[in-house]
């Protein structure tokens, strides 16, 4: 028997709060770390319950990287603009990298960051291309303030260590303690292209 729409907007909902606890319990915990108990336990479900949803804790690792790339491709895509000059264009990726990764609720991102050797070569083949589209959209920008004289290091190797720092702030920004994201991110654009300007 065909499933209604209804039906069909339950068991999507439902699939969407698992992946966002089981994001949150990720981060927190790690991939090993966070069992399917506490998973279901976080969207007061039977233990057994996520595997009508997954088939397996890999599965919903999977969803949850994948939902990390969608939303910071989008959300890295929206201020691309061929318009603006190199710095303007590199502070606004800046910016949105942080909030992508260090906003509170933000957990897709770091999940994947740290967790992406947990997916076995078949899902990481198949999530690479949107991973390796958000590097280009990087590498265009870094490959522009090479261009007009404003970084000198090689341009491969600015945007790793470049996304690398930035990367490693999960491990020690702490939002709740009084964090600046704007401010945050003016520091990071003055580091690496030593300038202090002020965003707008």
């Amino acid at each position: 028997m065909a499933r209604t729409k209804k039906e069909i907007s339950n068991e999507d909902g439902r699939r969407g709060e698992i992946v966002r606890a089981a994001a949150k319990l990720f981060r927190d915990k790690g991939y090993d770390g966070a069992s399917m108990r506490a998973i279901a336990n976080s969207v007061g479900m039977q233990c057994g319950s996520p595997f009508y949803h997954f088939a397996s804790k890999q599965d919903i690792l999977v969803a949850v990287v994948e939902e990390g790339l969608r939303q910071g491709l989008e959300k890295t895509r929206a201020v691309v603009d061929p318009n603006l000059d190199g710095i303007e264009q590199f502070r606004r990726l800046v910016q949105v990298h942080l909030s992508i990764i260090l906003e509170d609720g933000n957990d897709f991102i770091p999940v994947m960051l740290y967790n992406w050797r947990c997916l076995d070569d078949a899902h990481q083949r198949r999530l690479i291309a949107t991973k390796d589209e958000y590097d280009r959209i990087w590498q265009a920008a870094i490959d522009k303030l090479y261009a007009d004289g404003v970084l000198t290091k090689a341009p491969k190797f600015a945007r790793l260590m470049i996304l690398g720092a930035m990367n490693f702030m999960v491990t020690w920004y702490k939002p709740r303690l009084g964090g600046d994201l704007h401010a945050m991110s003016n520091e990071v654009v003055g580091f690496f292209l030593g300038q202090a300007q002020e965003v707008a």
